[in-house]
């Protein structure tokens, strides 16, 4: 072999050896990192957090319940005819016996006159029946007429009398009658839309109602409660006023505080729930009759016990436990034990310290021991944090 040829076989060597060295450097397993140098790299993971602290907590419980008024009727006629005119406007309040429409009374009031003319027909009958009894009398009392003319004569008497009183009632009948077509209203109150327009006949049996009044002020709320809450609502009762907070639909608005009125005497088997009904003054009209709301009864104020937010309390496979975040600004797993919850405050029973910073959001990203970068701190006051 040559010189040259020798020269261009090392080289070629030479290159192979270098591939297969670059080769087997990208794919030799490489030994895992110190896990301690893994965490350390790991930035800290980004959190808000409240201060546990001991306060006085209310306790409520919450219901769905519908508003009623306090007083409603159906606006009908009690007689029959044409309506003549109506005079309220739709969505008007009124007052106790205003006039809100009016029924041709022509027939009645025909009918009121002819059973006060028959009375005085009767009177005068009567009073002549009278004479003439008292004529038979005297007659009889010098034996110039009969027993049997006295007893004809007092009975006439007696029936004119019986006919005078026939005609008084039916001249209240009449009379009631009359009034009936001046249609009233009943009590003070809203008068909702005009169903019937004047020009139509109505009568007594009709279905229909001319329209309907309401009174809102006060207001009823009807609400529902577990069934296992009877014995806290019955010893709120018993010691005075159970006060109720009627909330809207989204629970974000407050529209009126009352009291509870009354507990329903039976628990519905079905449900497992107690009806309860509470009385609103409702100055405002904020609470409208058929609106769905929301009912929070103040059972009980808990007093000095350490609370925390609702959002801080997790659920996981051994209970309930939170996150707190150490000294060191590292985060750590606790088992707590609740109590009572309000709102967004919730009652730590055990588990817990006083002062302890325990985490409200982001605990998704949290690991035992990992660290974490916390916002300022907040206290946790009146079921709402600050």
């Amino acid at each position: 072999m040559s010189a040259r040829n020798l020269r261009r076989t090392l080289i070629i060597i030479a290159g192979v050896t270098i591939f297969a060295g670059l080769l087997y450097w990208q794919l030799a397993p490489k030994s895992p990192p110190d896990r301690s140098t893994r965490s350390a790299e790991r930035p800290p993971a980004p959190v808000s957090i409240a201060v546990a602290t001991r306060q006085d907590v209310p306790i409520y419980l919450t219901g769905l319940g519908t508003v009623q008024a306090s007083f409603t009727v159906s606006i009908r006629s009690q007689v029959d005819g044409k309506l003549r005119e109506v005079l309220f406007t739709e969505g008007q309040r009124v007052k106790k016996g205003d006039v809100l429409a009016m029924i041709d009374p022509r027939l009645f009031q025909a009918a009121l006159d002819q059973a006060k003319a028959k009375k005085k027909q009767n009177v005068a009958l009567l009073a002549g029946a009278e004479k003439d009894l008292a004529r038979s009398k005297t007659l009889a009392q010098k034996d110039f007429g009969t027993q049997q003319n006295v007893d004809q004569q007092q009975t006439k008497v007696d029936q004119l009398k019986a006919s005078i009183e026939a005609d008084m009632a039916e001249i209240a009948t009449a009379q009631t009658q009359v009034d009936y077509t001046a249609i009233t209203a009943p009590s003070d109150g809203r008068v909702g839309v005009r169903l019937v327009d004047p020009g139509n006949l109505v009568r007594a049996s009709d279905a229909g109602a001319i329209a309907t009044l309401v009174l809102t002020q006060p207001s009823a709320v009807h609400f529902t409660l577990p069934a296992r809450a009877l014995s806290d609502i019955r010893n709120a009762m018993a010691r005075g006023p159970v006060e109720v907070t009627a909330f809207d639909q989204d629970n974000s608005r407050a529209l009126g505080t009352g009291k509870i009125l009354l507990i329903d005497n039976v628990i519905s088997q079905a449900t497992d729930t107690i009806r309860l009904k509470a009385v609103f003054a409702n100055d405002d009209d904020q609470l409208w009759p058929g609106q769905y709301v929301n009912a929070r009864v103040l059972v009980t104020i808990q007093r000095d016990v350490l609370a925390v937010p609702s959002n801080a309390v997790q659920r996981g496979p051994q209970g309930l436990f939170t996150w707190i975040v150490t000294t060191k600004n590292t985060a750590e797993s606790r088992p707590i034990q609740i109590g009572g919850t309000t709102g967004d405050l919730t009652v730590v029973t055990s588990g817990l310290a006083e002062g302890e910073r325990v985490v409200t959001d982001g605990q998704f990203r949290l690991q035992r021991g990992g660290l974490v970068s916390v916002t300022a701190p907040r206290s946790v006051e009146g079921g709402r944090g600050k």
